[in-house]
């Protein structure tokens, strides 16, 4: 083969290697048997592919702040469950329900998240979403 054609050939399988460890499965990273609910204030929430994310304060038992993150699906996925760019917003006070990851990091899978309230923010999401 050419190396005309050989270039384009490598480019796209480094792109789509790339592309494929962006997005994970599920299992890779959380426990479907490690279901956890904390109240906090939101502090960034990013509507970006191929995950969006959700960082969020909740105040430990020992009354310190810790910082936690909830990854959530793709905005598509989102916005077919109600959410958009400003479902939550920074300084909102929410209680999310996810699945722990599994390095014990304080990283979870989202859920659904509600809002001070007790309102659902959006729809909910399982274990087999994209």
């Amino acid at each position: 083969m050419s190396r005309l054609i050989l270039a384009p050939l490598a480019l796209a399988a480094a792109l789509t290697g790339g592309l494929a460890s962006a997005h994970h499965s599920f299992a890779v990273f959380f426990d479907d048997k490690q279901e956890v609910t904390l109240r906090g204030t939101v502090t960034m929430f990013r509507f970006t592919n191929p995950h969006g994310t959700l960082a969020f304060d909740v105040r430990g038992p020992d009354g310190k702040v810790q910082h936690w993150r909830a990854e959530t699906n793709a905005p598509s996925v989102l916005q077919r469950r109600g959410w958009n760019r400003g479902s939550v917003r920074p300084g909102q006070v929410i209680t999310i329900k996810g699945w722990r990851a599994r390095d014990g990091s304080r990283y979870i899978r989202m859920g659904e998240v509600r809002d001070a309230e007790g309102n659902l923010v959006g729809g909910r999401f399982g274990t087999n979403d994209d």
